[in-house]
C-alpha cells in the first residue's frame, strides 16, 4: 500500500500546497484496495465538488461509496483540489487522482458528482478538466467515462445539463442498483445507445435523449429500514468540518415550512426502527473509534423513538465516554431537554432558527413557532445552564416589512434580557441572518428574490441596531446569495455562464476568499444574459425550467400554499392530518 502511494505522480507536489493532508489518503477504515483488473466496466469514482474536509463531512457520500461496493462495483472517491494544487497539476500536466486507488479519474467507467450546493458548480468543471474529460457531454466519445450527478441539484438539472450525461433524480438507494446493472455492460453499447438504456430506469434523466413531454419522477426508498446504511465509516486522516460518525435516523419532514426545499423534496417521513438505529450506532462506534455520533435528519428531535434510543444507549455511551449529538433542534422545551441529556458536562452553545422576527412573518412561512414556544424554549435553555445562544433568521422573505426586520433585533434583545433576569452573567446572543433564496419545488418558487443592494441595505440596517456588546450579528454575503438564487432557478442558458465564469477563474464560490462576483457579471454579459431574469417573480402559469421533474409534491399544493402564505394562514403538520400534497395519491405516503 505504501509503495503504491509513493508511486503517485502527484506525491512530490504535496510539499508545495496548503493542507497537503487533503490529498494523502491512508484513512482509517478505508476499504482494502481491490484488484483494479477484477472490475471490468464496473468502476465508479464519486466526486465531491469541494475540498476534502467538506466532502468527508457529507454522510451521503459514504453511503453512496458503500452502496456501490455492496453492488459489486469498485468504488473510489475524489474531491476538488484547492486552487494551488489545481495549478500545480495543470503546470505539471498531471491528472487528478482518486483517493484510494490512486488512479486518474478518466480511467473509471463512471464519475458520479454530488450536487449539494449551487455555488460548487464551477468546481465540477475543474474536476472534469483535471480528469482530462471533455466538459460538454456532446463532445465525449464512447470510450469516455459516463458523467452522472445526483443530490438536491438534480431536481433542477437544466443549469448543468450540457455537462452531465445523466442525472439521478431521487434517492440513490432506490436508483443505483438498477442503473449499475446497465452501466456494467457499457462496452456492449455505443454511448448514445447506453444513455438511451439508462433513461429507461425510473428516476434517471438523460438530457441528450430526453423526450420533452416525459416527466421524470423522484424515486424514494419506501421502507427506511431497508435503506442502505454502512455499519462502518471511513475515518478521515485529518480534522474535517463535522468530525464524527453519523447515522440518518429518518428522511423527510412533516412540518411544511414554505421556504424549505429539503423539507418539501424529501417527503414523506420514513424512519428507522429503534432496534435498527441502535444496532448501527453500536457497530459504527466499535469499528471506527469515534467518540461522537451525529443523529442526522432535518429535525432529529422529531424522531418518534428519540427518547427510547437515548435510554437504550446511555449506559454504553457513558462507559465508552462517547456521546450522541443532535445537529438540528426545534425551538421547544422538548428539544432543549434532549440536548441537556446528551450534553451533561460541557455547556457549549445552542442554536435555534426562528427564521423570522415577527409572528406575522413566521405564519407566512408556516414556521409553526409562536412567541409562547420561543419564550418557553429560552427559559429552558437558561434554567439548564447554557450561556450562549445562536439564532438564525432570514431577510428578504415574501411580504417582509421593516417591522419584520426590527422583530429580529427585538427577539435578540429579549433573549438577552431574559437570560440576564435569570442570572446568566456571561450570556451572549449571536444572530445570523441569511438572504432568502426562492427554491424550486417549494411554495415560494415563483417569488422574486431581493437584489444585492436590498440585502446589503437590510443587513447594514440590522447591524446598526445592535448596541449591546453581548449581541453579535452577522449576515450572509448578499453577492453569494444572489449567485445562489440565479443558479438555483436557472435554465440551460445558465450553463454557458457557468463555463465562462469558470474559464475566467471562478472557483469555490461559497468561500469568501475566492468568490468574485465580477467574474459572474462579466460572464452574464459575455453570454448576452441578464441575471435578474432568473431572480424575478415568475408567473403562476409560466412553464418553469424544472417542471418536467416530479419531486413528488403536487404543483397545485405548492400554489395553494403560496396563496395561504399571503393570507398568513397556517398549514398543520402532516402528522396531524394529510394536507393533500400529492404523495398519498401517488401511494408514497401512509399518513392519515
Amino acid at each position: 500500500m505504501l509503495f503504491r502511494e509513493f508511486e503517485r505522480p502527484d506525491w512530490p507536489l504535496l510539499s508545495q500546497v496548503s493542507r497537503p493532508s487533503r490529498y494523502s489518503g491512508s484513512e482509517w477504515r478505508s476499504y482494502q484496495v481491490p484488484n483494479w483488473d477484477d472490475y471490468n466496466n464496473s468502476k465508479i469514482c464519486f466526486a465531491f465538488p469541494d475540498v476534502y474536509e467538506i466532502g468527508m463531512s457529507y454522510y451521503g457520500f459514504q453511503i453512496l461509496t458503500a452502496l456501490a461496493r455492496a453492488n459489486n462495483w469498485l468504488a473510489d472517491r475524489a474531491y476538488a483540489p484547492w486552487i494551488d494544487m489545481e495549478n500545480l497539476l495543470i503546470n505539471k500536466n498531471l491528472p487528478l487522482m482518486s483517493i484510494e486507488q490512486k488512479r486518474p479519474l478518466n480511467e473509471f467507467d463512471v464519475i458520479g458528482f454530488t450536487l449539494q450546493h449551487e455555488t460548487s458548480y464551477t468546481n465540477i468543471l475543474t474536476i472534469l478538466n483535471l480528469a482530462k474529460i471533455k466538459l460538454r457531454s456532446c463532445e465525449r466519445s464512447d470510450n469516455d467515462a459516463i458523467i452522472a450527478a445526483g443530490g438536491p441539484g438534480a431536481l433542477v438539472p437544466a443549469v448543468l445539463s450540457p455537462f452531465i450525461d445523466l442525472f439521478c433524480v431521487g434517492e440513490g438507494e432506490a436508483i443505483l442498483p438498477e442503473l449499475f446493472k446497465i452501466l456494467e455492460h457499457r462496452k456492449d453499447f455505443t454511448r448514445y445507445d447506453l444513455l438511451n438504456e439508462c433513461a429507461k430506469v425510473p428516476g434517471v434523466y438523460v438530457p441528450s435523449v430526453h423526450d420533452k413531454n416525459k416527466i421524470v419522477t423522484r424515486q424514494i426508498v419506501k421502507d427506511f429500514n431497508e435503506a442502505y446504511a454502512p455499519e462502518s465509516l471511513i475515518v478521515p486522516s485529518v480534522s474535517i468540518v463535522h468530525d464524527r460518525a453519523a447515522l440518518e435516523l429518518f428522511r423527510g419532514c412533516s412540518r411544511g415550512c414554505r421556504f424549505c426545499q429539503a423539507g418539501m423534496v424529501t417527503r414523506p417521513v420514513r424512519e428507522r426502527s429503534l432496534a435498527n438505529a441502535k444496532n448501527i450506532i453500536l457497530k459504527i462506534l466499535e469499528s471506527t473509534g469515534w467518540d461522537e455520533v451525529g443523529l442526522l435528519s432535518l429535525a432529529s428531535c422529531d424522531y418518534s423513538h428519540i427518547e427510547g434510543l437515548i435510554d437504550e444507549l446511555i449506559e454504553y455511551l457513558n462507559k465508552k465516554k462517547a456521546r450522541l449529538s443532535l445537529p438540528s433542534l426545534r425551538m421547544d422545551g422538548f428539544s432543549v431537554g434532549l440536548a441537556d441529556r446528551l450534553q451533561k458536562v460541557k455547556r457549549g452553545g445552542v442554536t435555534f432558527a426562528p427564521e423570522a422576527g415577527t409572528q406575522r412573518l413566521r405564519d407566512v412561512i408556516n414556521k409553526g413557532v409562536d412567541l409562547n414556544a420561543i419564550n418557553a424554549c429560552l427559559n429552558e435553555i437558561y434554567s439548564r445552564g447554557w450561556d450562549r445562544v445562536k439564532l438564525y433568521f432570514m431577510m428578504g422573505l415574501p411580504t417582509e416589512t421593516e417591522e419584520d426586520l426590527n422583530g429580529i433585533i427585538e427577539l435578540a434583545k429579549y433573549a438577552l434580557k431574559l437570560g440576564r433576569s435569570m442570572g446568566r452573567k456571561r450570556l451572549s446572543v449571536a444572530v445570523s441572518v441569511a438572504g432568502f433564496v426562492p427554491k424550486a419545488h417549494t411554495p415560494f418558487q415563483w417569488e422574486r428574490q431581493n437584489s444585492i443592494q436590498e440585502l446589503k441595505d437590510k443587513g447594514r440596517y440590522l447591524k446598526s441596531q445592535i448596541k449591546d456588546k453581548a449581541i453579535s450579528l452577522n449576515y450572509h454575503e448578499p453577492e453569494v446569495t444572489f449567485l445562489e438564487g440565479v443558479l438555483s432557478r436557472g435554465d440551460e442558458r445558465t450553463a454557458d455562464v457557468i463555463e465562462r465564469a469558470w474559464r475566467t477563474g471562478a472557483r469555490f464560490d461559497s468561500w469568501t476568499e475566492t468568490f468574485d462576483l465580477t467574474r459572474w457579471l462579466d460572464a452574464f454579459e459575455y453570454c448576452g444574459l441578464e441575471p435578474l431574469e432568473f431572480t424575478r417573480e415568475r408567473g403562476e402559469s409560466e412553464i418553469l425550467p424544472w417542471d418536467f421533474i416530479d419531486a413528488g409534491i403536487n404543483k397545485n399544493f405548492l400554489l395553494r400554499e403560496r396563496h395561504k402564505a399571503y393570507k398568513g394562514e397556517l398549514t398543520r403538520d402532516c402528522k396531524s392530518g394529510c394536507g393533500a400534497c400529492g404523495l398519498k395519491e401517488a401511494g408514497l405516503c401512509e399518513l392519515d
